[in-house]
């Protein structure tokens, strides 16, 4: 019910006030995640093998004893947000981990704890802060160039460490999407000979599909700083270039977690490279969100937002609907395309000549 002057119920007057509330202090979710992941709680209950006590926890993390206290807080909310579990049963509860925090051990194939890392490194925390700032000004292209004076990509080529930080995060990301993809989608490389993995960094998820897939051949596409040094085999091979002037040839073209960095037009430059690659008879195969605000799945849907949100602040890029995507196809010249929704938040989308 829409609230009206004199006609408001307690019940309702107070249940908006914890919704305000539940949504002014969601960030507390956010650094206490990361503060978990810097302690390392979730690689020190997994050394521990088996669900552990709150001084056992203590002890391991090396932490200020007058403060068990505020770690037992700590995990109390991160219990809450189902990161944990906790056995409260025997006259010492015990704290065990759930699927979500198995993805935060550092040294797990498929962690994501490096990208946790890094959206809330300050740096990419900043430009959010000046939203409404950049919304009324035309000086400045993105938020975060409105945070930092510079673009993203110009901070990350003097930021050494966030952009370890950045490149970390992207292999982790391709190791759990190329674990997926190669487990249970193969037949989507079925009469593909040659790949090419445009932006494909140092060849994370080329290397996890040439394993797979014996019969197929990649080629790593990146900028020739990003490629150099990097040794090709007979199998996998690294070309420096420019994928906006020129994409080698091959049966197929991935793009995964690239289209969402850029606007329409550098995306119909990209696709257009793209065709000329695979000719008539291939296709090109993009691995990006396509948001659909109908699913039934609200935190999928939430997460597509977000992510729409991350692009316009860091990039100026933007997440795409599917009436966006088949727009960006058509005018790139491409005669049909299939999706299919097999990553939770993105989908794999196959666009054909």
């Amino acid at each position: 019910m829409a609230f009206q002057s004199g006609e408001v119920s307690t019940d309702e007057l107070i249940e908006a006030q914890a919704y305000v509330w539940n949504h002014t202090f969601a960030f507390v979710n956010s650094v206490s995640l990361k503060c978990a992941i810097q302690l390392g709680i979730p690689d020190a209950i997994h050394k521990h093998g088996h669900p552990i006590t709150l001084s056992q926890l203590v002890e391991s993390l090396h932490a200020d004893h007058t403060k068990s206290q505020c770690i037992h807080r700590l995990m109390r909310l991160l219990v809450q947000s189902k990161f944990f579990t906790q056995d409260t049963t025997q006259e010492e509860a015990r704290y065990w981990l759930t699927p979500a925090s198995r993805l935060l051990l550092r040294k797990a194939s498929l962690t994501v704890a490096p990208l946790v890392l890094l959206i809330l490194d300050p740096i990419l925390t900043e430009p959010w802060f000046h939203m409404s700032e950049w919304l009324t000004n035309e000086r400045h292209l993105t938020p975060f160039e409105a945070a930092h004076g510079s673009m993203f990509w110009e901070r990350m080529a003097h930021e050494s460490g966030l952009g370890s930080l950045f490149e970390e995060a992207m292999r982790t990301d391709s190791r759990l999407v190329a674990h997926v993809l190669v487990r249970d989608y193969k037949h989507v490389f079925e009469g593909i000979k040659t790949l090419a993995d445009v932006g494909g960094g140092t060849g994370t998820m080329a290397k996890a599909i040439v394993d797979a897939l014996p019969g197929i051949k990649c080629l790593v596409l990146d900028l020739p700083h990003v490629v150099a040094g990097l040794e090709s085999t007979h199998k996998l091979r690294y070309v420096g270039g420019d994928m906006f002037e020129a994409i080698p040839a091959a049966d197929a073209v991935l793009l995964k977690w690239i289209m969402h960095d850029w606007d329409d037009d550098k995306c119909l430059k990209i696709l257009k490279r793209c065709k000329e690659a695979v000719g008539t008879g291939g296709k090109v195969m993009i691995i990006d969100v396509v948001v659909d605000v109908k699913r039934e799945d609200d935190k999928v849907v939430e997460d597509q937002l977000y992510f729409d949100m991350a692009m316009m602040t860091y990039f100026n890029g933007k997440e795409r609907s599917e009436k966006e995507w088949a727009k960006l196809f058509s005018d790139a010249g491409f005669t049909s395309y299939k999706i299919t929704h097999a990553f939770g938040v993105r989908s794999l989308l196959e666009a054909y000549p």
